[in-house]
C-alpha cells in the first residue's frame, strides 16, 4: 500500500488546531530548552500540530509531545458538572529557532 499524498492545511484549519499558547511558569522554564506549549484541538494529531506550528510561526519543529488533561468535576451554580478535557502540545524547536508571542502572527 502507498500512503496518500498529504493535503496542505488551510490557514483556517491551522487556527482550529492551534488554539492558544500556554503561558505558565512551567512553560517559561521549558522555553529555555527550545520548547513551546500550546492548547490544541482534542482530535489533532502530532503531524498536524507540527505542520501548523511550522506554517504559522515560520520555524522548524523537531518533535511534538502531547497530553490530554482530563476535565475536573466541579459545581456550577450548585449543580454538579464536568469541565471539558484539554489537549496540550509541547513542541520542541530545532536549535536556533524561536517563537516570540509578543509580536503579531502574520
Amino acid at each position: 500500500m502507498t500512503a496518500a499524498p498529504k493535503k496542505p492545511l488551510s490557514r483556517e484549519a491551522m487556527y482550529q488546531i492551534i488554539r492558544s499558547p500556554l503561558i505558565t511558569e512551567k512553560m517559561t522554564i521549558l522555553s529555555e530548552s527550545n520548547q513551546i506549549g500550546f492548547k490544541v484541538a482534542i482530535d489533532a494529531t502530532k503531524p498536524q500540530i507540527a505542520a501548523a506550528v511550522e506554517a504559522l510561526f515560520n520555524v522548524k519543529v523537531s518533535s511534538v509531545n502531547t497530553l490530554i488533561q482530563k476535565g475536573k468535576a466541579k459545581r456550577f451554580r450548585g449543580r454538579p458538572g464536568v469541565r471539558s478535557d484539554v489537549k496540550k502540545a509541547i513542541v520542541t524547536l530545532v536549535p536556533g529557532e524561536t517563537i516570540d508571542f509578543t509580536t503579531a502572527i502574520g
